[in-house]
């Protein structure tokens, strides 16, 4: 027999693929765990990815989901987020990129490149002006900046990254900003 409990939690679930089912339909395109501490932004698709393969399938993506796990996040704690940056195909408007992330309710956001750091200024545009720091306002790559209760990191490159050793030391370095939360009780 089903508990208070378990009606309420089946009730939020049914709600949270609700909401999702709305932002796919109306071109939003993610994936993994929706109910995840961690969603990672990816604007600048590879062939694959644009395709249709899974976003973040390809190394970078692997590179992230081991980085993640080195700072202590549990292997299926992370969603991703297609935000292509103005202009591009499947852009997506800037209050449809607010909804999908406050739907998501992260509690870290990771744009992995600019084209994603550019969808989540022009959506937090007045929150982000509201910032001391210009750099964090602009969300400049290595700066953590919270918007709503969300940690806001931008890595400025992760995939073009990889190629380089330096340029990887650099995005551990900006990766290591964000280990996970402590749970909320």
């Amino acid at each position: 027999m089903a508990t208070e409990r378990d009606r309420r939690r089946e009730a939020y679930v049914e709600k949270a693929r609700a909401e999702l089912s709305d932002l796919a339909a109306r071109g939003v395109r993610m994936g993994g765990n929706a109910f995840s501490a961690v969603v990672l932004a990816k604007g600048d698709l590879s062939p694959e990815e644009q395709a249709g393969a899974e976003l973040l399938s390809g190394p970078d993506g692997v590179a992230l989901r081991k980085s993640l796990a080195k700072l202590g996040y549990e292997p299926e704690d992370w969603c991703t987020i297609c935000l292509p940056e103005p202009g591009s195909p499947g852009v997506l408007p800037a209050p449809l990129v607010r909804e999908a992330l406050t739907a998501l309710d992260p509690a870290t956001l990771v744009c992995c490149d600019e084209a994603a750091a550019q969808a989540v200024r022009d959506a937090y545009a007045d929150d982000l002006a509201e910032l001391q720091s210009f750099q964090e306002a602009m969300l400049e790559p290595g700066y953590v900046v919270s918007v709503h209760g969300v940690r806001v990191l931008a890595l400025g490159g992760f995939a073009s990254a990889l190629s380089d050793q330096h340029q990887k030391q650099l995005m551990w370095a900006r990766l290591k900003q964000i280990p996970p939360l402590g749970e909320p009780f």
